[in-house]
């Protein structure tokens, strides 16, 4: 029976496919397909890490002390039953033997159908062995994990979706259901074989949003209890461009809406025809469309899309998910002088590390210890509270700077004791590599513009900084009092309020009359509907993700600046600016 769920639309388009259900904890469980003379190895190789769990513990019933609680030893009984029960280890033979899916996939798939089961069951303690079957299975994913090198074909990029053929079976289009995912799930994400995404919470910046518009792919975030809805295996379409998710589509809403997809397709295709065009107005006014990497890697994204540079390199994401293994210099500088040498020359922007609020750097350690971390010590502060790691950070990114045009950013700064403190720790890391003999390179010094004391403060930083970037994510959420991560309040998350748009057009002047350069890069910076008021606000300079540049640059060329800055005042004065902006396709 159709039905449908709504939610926000982050990331537009239009994805078709079967419900994959995984709890947030799983999702960095590899998902590939098997070729079909791969079955019965692929069956093999649960066998073995199912066997290696009974043996670890069987073990570990021997080794139990005689005056072991009861309660622990029949417990073990009960995770040696689970392991050799019938529905768990047939039903995971049917997903692989049947879709081709590889063991892990096919574990954490048939535990979902299970553990749905525990959840209709009247007995309550029937109801907590659902626990017991998942960290079971937890055990056997661990052991398949640690013995299988296929594993790592999870990191590789996917294949596109009409590659995806093996042998007479044809792949079906996947889309992914969460609760919520965090930003190293993403990680994992962005090289995996989904279409597009659904999850219960997060509002339109949330950063499982903005990795959805970064990775180009259909998502709706804040669609409440779609996981609980959804069930696994379902047909699901996410209609990304209207925030709808529609469950067990008949055929005519089928038909309809892969027509959608089609013309989204060739839309994309006449864009990319832009990528060698300069970014010109009609009136001769160059501007600069630069993109956000969260990996070197990215470069090759952003010189696909015509970037001219690397606007914003989020460096916490060589920072996450390593449970307190924070990478070194050497690995640092690694990872930043491949960035700049995949921009051939191109400027590079490196932001340093800005964890807290919604990018924690370790999930176990997430919210633990403050009731409000997108207020607490995050970003700078958190750099500044750990002098020791935030100098190997700046020497690793004065090293990078010997390979090409780097920036430094300094995100979430507000105080001037902040900005004198960073430009000591600076100078010091200058010290540093002088008194090693290490080669580094010249920088340009930047500041974030993200906290309204700092948009109030101009004078201050550009004393200090050669160019400011303005984060408009964090600008709008502290000057609106809203947490962007939280679909309850997500509604009033504005990039229109007049009290938003004074703070970036204020921002913007000061930088113009002092000559000091000025961008965006948060999200209204890759947001067609904001891009005219930005051009006649005076704004020269964007930063997007490489998916966003081409769509942008599109409505640069068809703009003309001198026409739109008296617009642009207009709607400044307005108490009501949205109802004057223009619908933009």
């Amino acid at each position: 029976m159709t039905f449908s769920i709504h939610g926000l639309a982050v990331a537009r388009g239009i994805a078709i496919g079967r419900a994959v259900l995984v709890a947030s904890s799983r999702v960095d469980v590899a998902h590939y397909f098997i070729k079909p003379d791969q079955v019965a190895s692929e069956i093999e190789r649960l066998r073995k890490a199912r066997d290696e769990v009974v043996d670890e513990l069987q073990r570990l019933q021997k080794d139990m002390p005689k005056d072991a609680p009861h309660e622990l030893v029949a417990l073990l009984d009960v995770h040696l039953m689970l392991l050799q029960d019938v529905e768990l280890t047939s039903g995971v033979r049917l997903w692989i033997e049947e879709r081709l899916y590889n063991a892990e996939w096919a574990l954490t798939s048939q535990l979902e159908i299970i553990a749905r089961q525990f959840d209709e069951m009247e007995d309550p303690y029937l109801r907590e062995r659902k626990a017991d079957m998942e960290q079971v299975a937890e055990r056997v994913l661990h052991c398949l994990k640690g013995t299988s090198s296929l594993v790592t074909q999870a990191k590789r990029p996917a294949r596109p979706q009409q590659e995806l053929q093996l042998g007479d079976t044809m792949d079906v289009p996947l889309v992914l259901v969460a609760h919520d995912l965090s930003p190293a799930d993403m990680l994992q994400f962005k090289q995996s074989v989904f279409a597009g995404f659904v999850t219960d919470v997060g509002g339109k910046t949330s950063h499982t949003a903005i990795v959805a518009r970064s990775l180009d792919i259909p998502a709706v975030v804040g669609a409440r209890s779609a996981s609980q809805l959804v069930k696994q295996d379902d047909w699901v379409i996410i209609d990304g461009d209207a925030g709808v998710v529609i469950v067990d589509p008949s055929p005519i809403i089928l038909a309809d809406y892969g027509f959608k997809q089609r013309q989204g397709d060739l839309e994309r295709e006449r864009l990319a025809r832009l990528r060698h065009t300069p970014a010109i107005t009609l009136d001769g006014q160059k501007i600069e469309l630069l993109a956000n990497i969260e990996m070197p890697e990215d470069t090759e994204a952003a010189i696909n899309a015509g970037a001219v540079g690397v606007g914003l390199f989020r460096s916490e994401f060589l920072f996450m998910g390593r449970q307190g293994n924070l990478p070194g210099e050497d690995e640092q500088y690694e990872a930043y002088r491949r960035a700049v040498d995949g921009m051939n020359g191109l400027p590079v922007t490196i932001r340093t590390v800005d964890v807290g609020a919604d990018k924690p750097l370790d999930e176990a350690r997430h919210d633990a210890a403050h009731l409000n971390p997108a207020l607490g010590l995050r970003a700078i502060r958190w750099s500044l509270a750990d002098p020791s790691m935030f100098l190997t950070q700046l020497r690793a990114i004065l090293r990078a700077a010997a390979h090409g045009k780097v920036n430094l950013l300094i995100p979430m700064l507000a105080h001037g004791s902040e900005i004198r403190q960073t430009i000591a720790l600076i100078d010091q890391a200058r010290q540093d590599l002088d008194r090693r003999g290490v080669a580094y390179g010249p920088v340009h010094l930047g500041a974030m513009i993200e906290i309204p004391a700092a948009a109030l403060s101009l004078r201050l930083f550009l004393k200090y900084f050669d160019f400011l970037s303005i984060g408009t994510n964090d600008l709008i959420q502290y000057t609106l009092a809203i947490d962007r991560a939280d679909e309850s309040v997500a509604h009033l998350y504005d990039p229109l309020h007049p009290a938003v748009l004074r703070l970036v057009a204020d921002t913007i002047a000061e930088c113009v009359r002092q000559g000091k350069g000025v961008s965006v890069c948060g999200e209204m910076a890759g947001d067609v509907t904001m891009t005219r008021l930005l051009l006649g606000l005076g704004l020269r300079s964007f930063s997007m993700h490489p998916s966003q540049v081409l769509s942008i640059k599109h409505q640069v060329l068809r703009s003309d600046t001198a026409k739109l800055a008296l617009w642009a005042q207009e709607v400044l004065a307005s108490d009501e600016p949205a109802t004057l902006m223009p619908a933009t396709r």
